[in-house]
């Protein structure tokens, strides 16, 4: 369509494309559709290939009706691999309340991504809604894990010394910056009129909110990778850093190829 000047006109479908376009521009990453189940928002693919038996093959001729599972649903599957690989250790029920603490703080991040993922898609008002009751249900969950593993954390250390290595003052910062995360969350959402004055003031706020959320993840994962470098960790677990660093490009991957750039007022 042409204006009478003769330019091309943008038809609103393309205007919509645009908006919902992902932050990385891969193909085929598309917004949750209107009839649509949300669960399905934790397995729709947002990439060309898929990762299946340890290669990138295209995703082509996967059904268009169902769910595509590519290779960000290593977003999820990657945590739970780090997950399991502490707990599979030989040498990691010695100390058991040690053991609760990666255990804790792994499945606490895996709750975030999922609350992450649930919402990243959503479109339509009643998707967003729905979405965010469930985004604030899973860091509900999440939070518990964070503050269960800081208090055996806090009851292990007794007298020893405190915030000694990168790991402990990583992860005190990463605690505080969780606890504002989630005000900052239930302020905007739920109690914006309260506390800001209007609902329109907590609406302003929504994109910093998204945005210091990849920031806590980034955080998070840098906090874990210098775990690895604990004695409690090289004495014991043994999980290499490498293993981590991998595991946490792929999720960075995952999640940010599926980020709106406009819901973070880009």
């Amino acid at each position: 369509m042409a204006s009478a000047t003769g330019i091309p006109q943008e038809h609103p479908d393309t205007i919509q494309e645009q908006e919902d376009a992902p932050l990385l521009h891969t193909p085929g990453n598309v917004p949750q559709k209107e009839n649509a189940a949300i669960y399905q928002n934790l397995f729709t693919a947002n990439a060309r290939y898929i990762i299946r038996h340890g290669q990138c093959s295209s995703s082509r001729n996967l059904d268009a009706g169902h769910p595509r599972l590519d290779g960000y649903l290593i977003s999820p599957v990657d945590i739970l691999l780090r997950s399991s690989r502490k707990s599979s250790s030989p040498h990691s029920l010695v100390i058991i309340t040690i053991t609760a603490i990666p255990l804790l703080n792994s499945a606490a991040i895996l709750l975030q991504v999922q609350a992450t993922l649930i919402l990243q898609p959503t479109t339509t008002p009643h998707q967003k809604r729905l979405g965010t009751i469930i985004h604030y249900i899973i860091q509900t969950l999440s939070l518990l894990g964070f503050i269960t593993a800081f208090i055996i954390i806090e009851i292990n250390k007794g007298d020893h010394a405190r915030f000694t290595s990168p790991h402990g003052i990583l992860g005190l910062i990463t605690y505080i910056f969780i606890i504002l995360q989630v005000l900052v969350g239930v302020v905007q959402y739920f109690v914006p009129v309260q506390v800001l004055g209007s609902v329109e003031k907590g609406k302003s706020i929504y994109k910093y909110h998204r945005k210091s959320g990849y920031v806590l993840l980034l955080l998070e994962l840098a906090t874990v990778s210098a775990a690895t470098q604990t004695t409690y960790n090289l004495n014991v677990l043994s999980i290499p850093l490498w293993g981590v660093l991998v595991a946490s490009v792929l999720v960075i991957l995952g999640l940010g190829a599926r980020i709106k750039k406009h819901k973070l007022g880009l």
